[in-house]
């Protein structure tokens, strides 16, 4: 699956299309006018609305835009919409073209808008793949793939003013997917029932959340491979590894990395690492990794490096 860093903003959230030989943007443009970017983040909610995905306007700092109207005076259980008032979060989210309105004009200052996961028809899932304190969550999805035999497949993929991207996945109605972050592998984070996903269009503090371009118009489902890890609950206690021959996940670490293309090397050799030390295996699989890194290229004081910055993550 193609994931491009460059992309452009959907043909909604422009207000023209520049000709093909003009220069490329400052990275620095002036901020929308509010009324502007609060009408554009719900004409894309409303669109988003119209394919089933249920929506609540977002403020630009990526929070539910309407305040709980029980604030001060905490309901016990927690009240989920039954009192008929807006301000219940992902809870509020619909698709109803008349709600989404009547939730946005409730909150004039939204500037972006929030995609309900794990409700139907479309049961999302999202993948959340960021690339920050050393993780890279693309990388290790691939990974992840690799390891445990499943497709990444074409779907709606998002990308996020940080650089990282979201990936759109539809699951089964039950059981539902929980939220998750940083569970699966680091730089993954999951939104699944409860949670929601900044959708395309929205504007946020740090940027526009857009599709990246050439992305499948319809999220895919998840492989089954992988609904498997999302449903898996996490590990209750550490546990070290059995002795004698290191298991299968080791010799898939160092084959990780011994296949690394140019200008992954170190990003999958960093990912192995944490992931050795993660399990215990750290201090046994050093020189092997370190032997796989040179192997893609690397000096082995640079491998050594990597490998002793992910054994302090």
């Amino acid at each position: 699956m193609a994931m491009h860093r460059r992309h452009a903003e959907p043909p909604a959230a422009r207000r023209s299309d520049p000709p093909a030989d003009a220069p490329e943007p400052p990275a620095a443009r002036p901020a929308e006018p509010p009324t502007d970017a609060h009408a554009a983040a719900l004409a894309h909610a409303l669109r988003a609305a119209e394919h089933g995905y249920p929506v609540i306007p977002l403020t630009r700092g990526k929070l539910p835009a309407i305040r709980s109207p029980h604030r001060g005076h905490p309901e016990v259980p927690p009240c989920r919409g039954g009192c008929g008032r807006p301000g219940h979060g992902v809870h509020d989210a619909s698709t109803d073209p008349l709600t989404v309105r009547r939730l946005f004009a409730t909150a004039p200052w939204a500037t972006g808008y929030g995609i309900a996961c794990g409700r139907a028809p479309h049961h999302l899932i999202g993948l959340d793949l960021d690339t920050k304190n050393g993780a890279d969550g693309v990388i290790a999805l691939r990974f992840l793939a690799e390891e445990h035999g499943f497709p990444i497949p074409q779907t709606v993929v998002v990308r996020t003013p940080s650089g990282g991207c979201h990936l759109w996945l539809t699951g089964p109605p039950a059981p539902p997917v929980p939220n998750s972050a940083g569970r699966l592998a680091p730089g993954i984070d999951v939104r699944g029932a409860g949670g929601y996903l900044v959708g395309p269009g929205s504007l946020t503090t740090h940027g526009r959340y857009v599709l990246a371009p050439g992305c499948a118009s319809h999220p895919a489902p998840a492989p089954a491979a992988l609904l498997h890890l999302l449903a898996a609950p996490p590990p209750t206690a550490h546990r070290d590894p059995a002795p004698g021959a290191p298991p299968q996940p080791a010799a898939a670490l160092v084959r990780f990395v011994r296949t690394a293309p140019d200008g992954q090397r170190n990003a999958r050799l960093f990912w192995a690492a944490c992931r050795a030390y993660e399990s215990g295996l750290g201090r046994e699989l050093t020189e092997r990794l370190t032997e796989a890194a040179c192997h893609t290229g690397l000096s082995e004081q640079e491998a050594r490096a990597t490998i002793a910055s992910a054994a302090h993550r």
